[in-house]
């Protein structure tokens, strides 16, 4: 039997709306790009052995702006009815009305093409790879309509990240940018596994499919554990593979530990700090493993 939707808006109030950019900022959680950047910046270091050409830098952010705020548009724009439905995303602004669903449409092809763009002007194989990426990062919005490893998904989207960073500095693939991209991907997996805790009840009402709504809580932190170790054991490698020092590998240790503090911040009982652990520790883990690197590459001189 097909799941049917509540088709609803809760119209802002025009004094309440803001501006249509401050809206699509919110709407695609713009301050999230703080989870994938820091690894294609580490990465691009890495391939450069210190600071890339500053043209190929500044197409690798704007391919990495275009690409989040597309997949994140998409997600928005395939979900709105899963939303509206959903007690705790009904305030999302294609549900509330502050933002219509034809400007979600223009913003995410004009992301795309963005996208696109920046990858056409570093090389010809951050080209040819553009499309499968972008299958990649749209498609995740309809795994979990069939399988519960769309935490997976999830996670390769973000993986591509220092892989195509890597290859836009150096026309190439290596073992260490993809050891780096397994780490990335289990890391977001692990903590979207913690995140959907949340839905769980919701998401095994409506047919949807997750890790928790499978297995439940318990099992389902088990599997982010797992996850998680998975993640560390490849960040440990990227460090070994990088020839980088000590200073990298206390960012490594120092990431370890904001993982462990997640799964002492969650139970499946209390999920009243998910939110400090999905934003805080793993803001902070993706930006002190860059920083750890680019210190030990740059200053110390490894």
């Amino acid at each position: 039997m097909p799941l049917v939707y509540p088709r609803f808006v809760v119209a802002a109030s025009p004094a309440e709306r803001p501006s249509p950019p401050v809206a699509l900022l919110s709407a695609i959680k713009f301050s999230h790009t703080v989870f994938a950047l820091p690894f294609a910046l580490l990465a691009a270091l890495l391939a450069a052995r210190g600071i890339p050409e500053l043209r190929t830098l500044a197409f690798i952010l704007l391919a990495m702006v275009g690409a989040r705020s597309a997949a994140m548009a998409w997600n928005r724009l395939v979900d709105r009815d899963v939303d509206a439905a959903n007690p705790r995303t009904q305030n999302r602004e294609l549900v509330t009305g502050v933002l219509s669903v034809f400007q979600m449409r223009v913003f995410c092809a004009l992301s795309v093409l963005l996208f696109l763009f920046a990858a056409s002007q570093i090389n010809r194989l951050c080209l040819l790879l553009a499309p499968i990426a972008l299958l990649v990062v749209l498609g995740y919005s309809h795994t979990k309509r069939f399988t519960a490893l769309a935490h997976l998904v999830l996670g390769l989207g973000l993986a591509i990240a220092p892989v195509g960073a890597w290859v836009a500095v150096r026309g190439e693939f290596a073992l260490l940018p993809v050891v780096l991209g397994f780490g990335v991907l289990f890391w977001v997996a692990g903590f979207d596994v913690i995140y959907s805790l949340q839905d769980e009840s919701f998401d095994r009402e409506q047919g949807l499919h997750s890790i928790p709504s499978a297995l439940g809580g318990a099992r389902a932190l088990l599997v982010s554990r797992v996850f998680h170790v998975l993640a560390f054991a490849c960040f440990l490698a990227t460090w070994s593979l990088s020839g980088l020092g000590l200073v990298f590998l206390a960012g490594v240790l120092v990431a370890g530990a904001f993982l462990v503090r997640q799964h002492l911040l969650v139970s499946p009982t209390d999920l009243s700090r998910v939110d400090a652990a999905f934003f805080t520790a793993n803001g902070w883990l993706s930006v002190i493993l860059f920083a750890a690197g680019a210190v030990d590459l740059l200053l110390v001189g490894h």
